[in-house]
């Protein structure tokens, strides 16, 4: 085999080796927003997320000492929902990537994560 067909056969083989990890990379970001998006499927996670996304800027810790935001406790009263299935909601939005929670003491402190906000922006716009 000649050098230029060596290449040529190298060269088909490279693009084809990008093409797959390409179509790979689609198919991970296709399950990540496809689990945003299941998550907020239900109405009472959406209205959580709205609720998080109003009281605080993506990003922002809402607690308990901040007047404009809510812990677990006062989102089940605004919202109407019994304490132990908001819990529920926001353990699926956690894992879904779309909120954040640490626990300070006895509150649990929660904000929208930035980055799926982004990524939510960016599906949108294409």
């Amino acid at each position: 085999m000649a050098l230029g067909e060596a290449l040529k056969s190298v060269d088909k083989w490279h693009k084809y080796s990008i093409f797959r990890n390409m179509s790979k990379l689609k198919n991970i970001q296709l399950e990540k927003y496809s689990e945003m998006f299941k998550a907020l499927s239900n109405p009472n996670r959406l209205k959580i997320f709205m609720r998080l996304l109003e009281c605080c800027e993506p990003g922002t810790v809402c607690s308990v000492e901040d007047e404009s935001c809510a812990c677990v406790g006062d989102l089940s009263k605004d919202l109407e929902i019994v304490p132990s299935t908001v819990s529920h909601h926001m353990k699926e939005l956690r894992g879904a990537g779309l909120i954040r929670m640490r626990r300070q003491g006895q509150r649990i402190e929660c904000w929208v994560d930035p980055d799926a906000v982004r990524h939510l922006a960016d599906f949108f716009q294409r």
